[in-house]
């Protein structure tokens, strides 16, 4: 994802953590009876949770950026 920042990543995180509260509370409900009946089914808990990891890694990354650490690079050396 070019060009985005920490804070976007950070907005992003906050707002997916959230709907995974949310979700473990109450995934599904109904309201209503017989006919007129109606039940609503929230997101995927699991899709939920790997939009967390997702966006935790990624604040981590631009995080260890922004302080210069960025990839650790190996070399081989001859013997």
């Amino acid at each position: 994802m070019a060009g985005i920042t920490l804070a976007q990543a950070e907005a992003k995180l906050t707002l997916w953590l959230s709907a995974e509260e949310r979700l473990a509370t109450s995934q599904s409900y109904t309201v209503g009876e017989g006919d007129s009946r109606r039940t609503l089914t929230r997101a995927d808990l699991a899709e939920v949770r790997r939009a967390v990891e997702y966006w935790d890694q990624k604040v981590k990354e631009l995080t260890r950026d922004a302080r210069g650490r960025g990839r650790t690079r190996y070399a081989v050396l001859p013997r």
